[in-house]
């Protein structure tokens, strides 16, 4: 197994620094009350931990509009903060990786006010910029995600400028080799650094069509939902044909992988939202000269209540084998972006924190890297926030359809027992934390599952201990199994000279397979 990279056997854990720990009482979490809880997540046991972004940023989307890729912003600390937390992971043995927002900067930055200011300027192509059309209209038909049309005129330059997020996000023209150039020297300033690897967030929107062609309309009857609710919104009544995902992305690609291969050990992570993304993920991944992983966002799609079902799990599986080509697949089953998983997948389950343990223990069998979320180790369930309190401004958006993605960025909840969870060491009378915490999660809070054997914080610890011992969880390869019933989930993890049978009851009732009875929601492993 010494061969074996680590960021294949291990497991992450991703950190939302908003709201993981507030060192400094302004209700708002940062890099040293991360470093403060170092000790807790090496007690969990954890290898590699994915930081959302805290680099400066005007927090319009929280960090993903970005204003100075070198710099921690202020509410999060300094960059000595984040050296003080890389090198006590590192002593921990604990890897981080860092979110790099490549397809796009805050309109804060500096690089974009100088584009702004002219066509004549030494930054005026790094970012999209395209002329009305003649009745002064956008110059195709491009939506953006969050909302409105891709563009918005500028009334500085006088043309329009592309932006797939929010207005205050205006796109990066990589089709620009200064842009590419630029981009690689923040990705090395911060290997430099000695962080472990990137998540590239929204990696195939980094280019563009050059003709700025219109997206072909979808049939009627090929309609989704937008990613996280359930109604069609006009960013998905589009084919992206043109708008992201480009073939001069497979260059830029191996650009990166070349510059990681100078830094031994270090990994990225591709974010791709594709409308075909087995097969996106398979080219970006193929081979061993662009993206080390990729991130499938199939377990984390869908805001409504479900029921689990074994299709669910099955199907991503199914998609990854007909693609031969497709690298190493990284799994989670919540994120920062998506409801979590006891609520969207627990709809009529009774017993949610037996259900929460079976979902870890799944998920940590499953094959490829895992990535649990903060609060998937205590079974949080999804937060519900009043109107008034919405920070997301994709939420504000889509309301009351979908409250956003506040409901799982809620601060972490460390004692039952402490104002506001012990968010923040000590606070004063009138401390408020930036998202409020429900009352329902104080009854998961750490102080309380601690001392609780079998509590899902125990529960997934002792389970991810177990899974270090178990090469064929780590690295072994995967077969489902047909002849069980619907309520239970059969795989086998192999390699060439040993078998693991892992059983998974979905459901809240025993069910019998091969003459043995499974107890309701348990996982259970048998060496063949």
């Amino acid at each position: 197994m010494s061969d074996i990279k680590w960021w294949k056997k291990g497991v992450f854990y991703q950190i939302y620094p908003r709201s993981y720990m507030d060192s400094d009482g302004d209700g708002i979490g940062d890099i040293a009350g991360i470093t403060d809880r170092l000790n807790y997540i090496a007690n969990l046991g954890i290898d590699g931990l994915w930081i959302s972004p805290c680099f400066e940023s005007p927090m319009k989307d929280f960090g993903y509009d970005v204003s100075d890729y070198r710099k921690i912003d202020p509410i999060f600390g300094t960059n000595e903060d984040f050296d003080v937390l890389l090198q006590k992971a590192h002593e921990l043995g604990i890897k981080v990786i860092i979110d790099m927002v490549m397809s796009h900067t805050s309109d804060q930055h500096t690089w974009f006010k100088e584009s702004r200011l002219g066509n004549d300027n030494r930054k005026a192509d790094w970012y999209v910029w395209a002329d009305p059309k003649p009745d002064g209209s956008p110059p195709n038909n491009w939506q953006a995600i969050f909302g409105g049309p891709a563009w918005t005129y500028d009334t500085k330059r006088c043309q329009y400028y592309m932006h797939s997020f929010l207005k205050e996000q205006p796109d990066l023209n990589f089709h620009n080799p200064d842009v590419q150039k630029q981009m690689l020297s923040e990705c090395e300033y911060w290997l430099e650094m000695g962080v472990d690897g990137f998540r590239l967030d929204a990696v195939n929107h980094c280019f563009h069509d050059q003709e700025l062609r219109d997206n072909p309309v979808k049939n009627k009857n090929d309609l989704s939902t937008g990613l996280q609710i359930d109604s069609v919104i006009p960013y998905s009544m589009q084919t992206h044909l043109y708008d992201k995902s480009r073939p001069e992305m497979i260059d830029l690609l191996q650009k990166i992988r070349a510059l990681m291969d100078e830094y031994p050990d270090t990994m990225t992570l591709g974010e791709i939202g594709d409308d075909n993304p087995y097969m996106r993920t398979a080219e970006y991944t193929s081979g061993h000269d662009k993206l080390h992983t990729a991130y499938n966002i199939d377990f984390i799609a869908g805001s409504s209540e479900t029921n689990l079902n074994i299709n669910k799990i099955k199907l991503p599986f199914r998609e990854v084998k007909k693609h031969p080509e497709y690298g190493w697949p990284s799994w989670a089953f919540t994120n920062h972006d998506s409801v979590r998983v006891v609520t969207r997948w627990g709809k009529n389950i009774k017993d949610k924190d037996a259900f929460a343990i079976m979902l870890n223990k799944l998920l940590l069998s499953l094959r490829g890297t895992p990535f649990l979320y903060q609060g998937d180790e205590l079974g949080l369930p999804e937060a519900t926030i009043p109107f008034e309190k919405i920070q997301d401004p994709w939420g504000k958006f889509l309301w009351p359809e979908w409250q956003g993605r506040d409901g799982c960025r809620t601060p972490m909840p460390w004692r039952s027992d402490a104002p506001h969870g012990r968010f923040a060491r000590n606070v004063g009378e009138h401390y408020e934390t930036w998202l409020p915490i429900p009352n329902e999660h104080y009854r998961h809070a750490v102080n309380l599952q601690e001392d609780n054997k079998n509590s899902v914080l125990n529960q997934t610890r002792q389970f991810i201990k177990w899974r270090k011992t178990q090469p064929l969880l780590q690295t072994g390869e995967i077969e489902f199994k047909e002849d069980a019933e619907d309520s239970l989930l059969v795989f086998d993890r192999y390699d060439d000279n040993n078998r693991m049978r892992c059983i998974f009851n979905i459901t809240e009732k025993d069910v019998k397979y091969n003459d043995e009875i499974y107890a309701p929601l348990s996982a259970s492993f048998i060496v063949l």
